[in-house]
């Protein structure tokens, strides 16, 4: 067997659903399309994240002359009810991503593998393209809803790019979309307009980004506060959005398999009662920061929750967010106001007007001053 069988058979031996081979080659259509939309992606083009300095391999392994690409099929059971619409399912299956211990070992071993065949690996300083090296690699296709999609997986699936310093052979590109002609579902389901074409979204537009997109977490870093159009839309997501997905004819077989339960998932279940996540305790954020580990402060969790309850619409829902406008946290406040306003009703009036009396952020008494106006 030549070393590339050797790699994808030992690649497939540890877990990954598929392995393919491309060249080192720069992605120039990538940074083409990055440049022309910086106004929509300069959050992640800039040093932290430099996606248009990962278009080019080299930058990341100068001598590099291939990139290995996996595929790791996260949909193998079934998701709590409870979870469900709340936190994206890529999130719940721990996302195949390295920062999770099972993954990590995945990947080590396989980075092991290779140092062992004398390959000398690059350091993922930058952030190269995954869907579009899958494509490359012939292990995935495109969806209009911007996802990669390979196989019997649909788009469940998380991406792995390792750049080594030796020739292989080359797989064949899979470089089509493959939705239907006129199919639009995934276009016409996004509730905020993030997907505005096939192919193109607006990450500012979309709800999985301004779930997470708080300072000290992966993405942007900079909103403290959602905004009201994002909120109005939010539905009960608190980490993630999987809608594009969900309505997409292509992951249909998936959704409506038959699948096992997953056991962790089932005994964290009850932690992500939204009534408990507005209120959250440094223990019990603790406890899921393993699934959501791009927010490194629980502050923002109890937002996206005070959001969530609001739109949920359940007037058994205000206590809690009467006990939330008690935090110090002016965000956490402000949210619940507007989720109490949502609510209406007598019990969520008496609530806002007494906080109002005693309330001393200008930001948070005009929330209160317009959930009231509701």
């Amino acid at each position: 067997m030549s070393f590339g069988s050797d790699l994808k058979e030992y690649a497939l031996s540890v877990g990954y659903d598929r392995v393919g081979f491309t060249t080192a080659d720069r992605f120039d259509l990538y940074r083409e399309e990055l440049l022309k939309r910086v106004d929509m992606y300069g959050w992640a083009t800039g040093r932290d994240w430099g996606l248009i300095t990962g278009a080019d391999p080299h930058n990341i392994l100068p001598e590099g002359r291939s990139v290995v690409v996996t595929v790791f099929d996260y949909f193998r059971h079934s998701y709590p009810r409870e979870m469900v619409g709340k936190v994206g399912r890529a999130y719940q299956s721990l996302g195949g991503i390295p920062p999770i211990p099972l993954h990590r070992a995945r990947f080590r071993l396989l980075k092991e593998f290779l140092e062992k065949q004398g390959c000398k690996l690059g350091k993922p300083v930058f952030d190269l393209p995954a869907r579009m090296a899958a494509a490359r690699a012939g292990v995935a296709d495109y969806g209009k809803n911007t996802f990669a999609f390979a196989g019997g997986s649909g788009s469940f699936i998380v991406i792995g790019t390792i750049v080594i310093d030796r020739e292989l052979e080359y797989d064949q590109p899979t470089l089509e979309v493959n939705c239907p002609d006129k199919c639009s579902v995934c276009i016409d389901a996004c509730p905020t307009g993030a997907l505005y074409e096939p192919l193109k979204m607006d990450p500012r537009l979309c709800i999985a980004y301004n779930s997470y997109n708080a300072p000290g977490s992966w993405f942007g870093g900079k909103q403290t506060v959602l905004p009201l159009s994002i909120r109005d839309h939010m539905g009960t997501w608190i980490y993630g959005c999987d809608i594009c997905q969900q309505v997409c004819p292509r992951n249909q077989p998936r959704l409506k398999a038959k699948l096992p339960p997953n056991a962790y998932l089932e005994h964290l279940a009850a932690d992500f009662q939204l009534e408990k996540l507005v209120n959250l305790s440094d223990e019990h954020f603790s406890r899921l920061s393993v699934l959501l580990n791009y927010v490194d402060n629980k502050r923002y969790l109890q937002r996206n929750a005070a959001v969530a309850l609001g739109n949920e619409g359940n007037p058994e829902a205000v206590p809690a967010l009467a006990e939330a406008l008690q935090s110090p946290d002016e965000p956490l406040r402000g949210h619940a106001a507007w989720a109490l306003g949502r609510i209406g009703g007598a019990g969520a009036r008496s609530v806002l007007e007494s906080h109002l009396a005693r309330e001393t952020s200008e930001y948070v008494r005009g929330e209160v001053t317009t959930a009231l106006g509701k």
